[in-house]
């Protein structure tokens, strides 16, 4: 079985935070508006991350300021994150460039990292206090595109904890930007210095639509599991998926003979939609629909440049009945997760692009799983001069929609499934896990 995670926290955490700080970029940086592409608008979520460092050889009383002046120092290269988001007179996402400072704030727990249990697990109550949200926010406008907190614990390791707005990067380009903030700390020079011009993935004049995207279809929730979300407590659960299990899964899905090959991912996205679609015990007409970022930086023609900063993801998705979905062999939904990835060339991206610019609309996640993969993600190579941290991960899954996969043990072979799910659905989903 896939063996549930138990987060094992052995006390209530307590964090006495400062007042926040702003932290300007350390020379003067260009002003004015800077452009977001369409990519960068349709995901502007707020993403909270904590990263825990713990050295042998060093302890916390030096973390604030180093971070603080790594964070001064990085701010000159990715000058936009110390600006404020804005409406363009478009009615798009667009920053306006004011060099006013990221926000910083220094904090102090009561206890060891060790105490605070298992962070592979999202748990928005212990691991929000070790992140900073804005007082008084009502919208992603009034809160700036990074706020970090360091938190000190009494063991000499310390956790940054960051809240990155989405539309200023994807996965890939947040996590050179943490790796290049733990450069500058270090006072080396940037390995992967940002490419900061977004305009190359402007829309055509005039957009051409020349594809059908379904990741933006509103689906009718026949199955009525809206009303379970409201009636049930919330439970979440991390399942580790190790190398055996994963090869195992591989072989089940290959088993009819229909594939002659299949990816990991594949295989994992293909038994979680399943799995998800039967605890929700959807309706057998009921439409479902796979939605997954592929990220699109070498599949862009000409590929975009190295250190691209912005999101270079596309969304793809595979639509299916949840009966054809359930009654097919787990090689069906590996082949439909294959389609999707396949379906995303130059064309299919740069038409996604112009779909927004004429349509300004959102993909909508009725009746839909959207999975998120972290698991390709080097977030574990970042030092400020401490290591590399002995733990990172997410505060919290943004939507109920949505799964996670995580690298996770010594080697990062094994994958971390992380979801939530209405009470009953999770103790289907679990049992579904033993195969």
């Amino acid at each position: 079985m896939a063996a549930p995670v138990n987060n094992g926290a052995t006390l209530e955490l307590s964090v006495e935070k400062q007042e926040a700080i702003l932290v300007p970029p350390a020379e003067e940086t260009e002003k004015g508006l800077y452009y977001l592409s369409n990519l960068d608008q349709n995901i502007a979520v707020i993403v909270r991350t904590i990263y825990c460092f713990k050295s042998d050889s060093k302890g916390n009383e030096e973390a604030f300021d180093v971070i603080k002046n790594g964070l001064s120092g990085v701010l000159v290269h990715y000058y936009p994150l110390s600006g404020r988001l804005t409406i363009s007179p478009e009615g798009k996402l667009i920053v306006n460039c004011t060099g006013e400072g990221a926000v910083l704030v220094e904090a102090e727990a009561n206890c060891t990292i060790e105490e605070i249990g298992d962070i592979t697990k999202p748990d928005p109550v212990t691991l929000g206090k070790l992140v900073y949200d804005i007082p008084g926010a009502s919208n992603i406008l009034e809160i700036p595109p990074l706020v970090a907190q360091v938190t000190r614990f009494k063991c000499g390791g310390f956790v940054l904890g960051l809240c990155m707005n989405h539309c200023m990067f994807d996965g890939i380009a947040a996590m050179e930007f943490v790796n290049s903030w733990g450069e500058t700390a270090r006072g080396l020079t940037l390995k992967v210095p940002p490419f900061q011009d977004r305009s190359i993935l402007k829309a055509r004049n005039p957009p051409k639509v020349e594809f059908t995207h379904h990741e933006f279809d509103q689906i009718e929730d026949v199955s009525n599991t809206g009303k379970l979300y409201e009636d049930e407590a919330m439970h979440y659960r991390s399942f580790c998926f190790d190398p055996e299990k994963l090869e195992q899964l591989k072989k089940k899905a290959m088993e009819d003979g229909a594939l002659d090959r299949c990816t990991t991912f594949e295989a994992l996205s293909a038994f979680v939609w399943r799995a998800r679609t039967k605890a929700l015990k959807m309706e057998p007409d009921q439409q479902t629909k796979l939605l997954f970022a592929v990220d699109g930086r070498s599949r862009f023609e000409p590929p975009l440049p190295e250190g691209y900063f912005g999101n270079g993801i596309v969304l793809t998705n595979s639509l299916c009945s949840a009966g054809n979905l359930l009654k097919s062999p787990l090689s069906f939904a590996v082949r439909k997760v294959h389609y999707a990835i396949e379906m995303v060339t130059d064309s299919y991206m740069r038409s996604a692009i112009d779909y927004f610019e004429t349509t300004r609309a959102r993909p909508s996640l009725a009746a839909t799983l959207l999975i998120t993969t972290w698991s390709r993600l080097s977030f574990h190579t970042t030092d400020f001069g401490w290591g590399e941290p002995v733990l990172s991960g997410p505060v919290a899954l943004p939507e109920k929609e949505v799964i996670l996969f995580l690298s996770h043990g010594k080697e990062r072979k094994s994958i971390n499934v992380l979801l939530g799910l209405p009470e009953s659905a999770m103790n289907i989903f679990e049992q579904l896990m033993n195969f």
